[in-house]
């Protein structure tokens, strides 16, 4: 059984092809600009069994044939087990299945880094002992995972965790994870003025992507404020709400800084879709 926010039927933007998207419960980010904030406490959403979804993307089944099954949140990593165990289903009936997910949740013990804050423990519950555990279930779930959606939301650490509220050590240690197995991945960066759209934090990026073998697509994502309106209905206070919107120039010259860095043609592709995860 697992904690599940909401279904999308049609999303063309979550993967390749037409998706059917599931958006998990529950997420130890806090991303400044994140539209769902609504799903970030796992105790809320609807419990609801594998093969429930898999039902509900068998009646529509023929508008996914160049598609599949997406699991976005929210952070879907943080439901391991019935994460694997929705991907197991849909791979036995033949269904493309992609993960959208932060990495955050890739096991500390992998990252370099020795010791387990207690607050990292509290967020992600995530412990020393639980490590290896974890990462025996990362490989079992990468097994039925056919594409990888990666968000790196800052490249520097320190960046990163005024952003989000934790260390990017385990979001990179995943991305070299996910290269070493030569699972496909899509990038995506969301490029917020003031924060991300930055030629320093821009080519840093570039240069870590360089260093990755199994990267298929680079998506930009240009920071837009449509979410605000989630935060008011919340009566949460929305961080970025003096940040200007990233117009789509801004968002190519953006690309441009990342792929002058990596030296590296991908298929040309800047988001303009308005749901940005975790």
């Amino acid at each position: 059984m697992g904690k599940i926010h909401s279904l999308e039927t049609f999303g063309t933007v979550d993967g390749p092809g037409v998706r059917f998207v599931v958006f998990f419960q529950g997420c130890p980010m806090r991303c400044q600009y994140c539209h769902n904030p609504d799903t970030w406490k796992i105790e809320d959403g609807e419990e609801m069994t594998a093969d429930e979804i898999i039902d509900r993307f068998e009646r529509n089944r023929s508008f996914y044939q160049t598609g599949g099954i997406t699991a976005t949140g929210g952070e879907p990593m943080l439901q391991l087990d019935f994460l694997t165990e929705l991907f197991t289903k849909a791979k036995e009936k033949g269904i493309h299945t992609c993960l959208d997910t932060s990495g955050i949740m890739f096991p500390k013990k992998h990252t370099g880094t020795d010791q387990i804050s207690e607050r990292e423990i509290s967020l992600t519950g995530i412990s020393e002992n639980m490590a290896s555990d974890r990462m025996e279930k990362i490989e079992q779930l990468m097994s039925v995972t056919d594409i990888v959606m990666l968000d790196i939301k800052h490249i520097n650490d320190e960046e990163h965790q005024k952003l989000t509220g934790q260390s990017n050590s385990n979001i990179l240690a995943f991305a070299r994870y996910l290269d070493s197995i030569g699972k496909p991945v899509w990038i995506r960066h969301v490029v917020v003025p003031g924060i991300t759209f930055d030629e320093k934090e821009l080519t840093e990026l570039g240069l870590f992507l360089k260093t990755l073998h199994n990267v298929e697509k680079l998506e930009v994502l240009p920071y837009h404020s449509m979410g605000k309106v989630k935060y008011d209905n919340l009566g949460m206070d929305y961080v970025l709400k003096d940040t200007p919107q990233l117009t789509k120039a801004e968002a190519k010259e953006a690309e441009n800084m990342i792929r002058a860095a990596m030296k590296w043609q991908f298929t040309s592709h800047i988001s303009r879709h308005c749901m940005y995860k975790n």
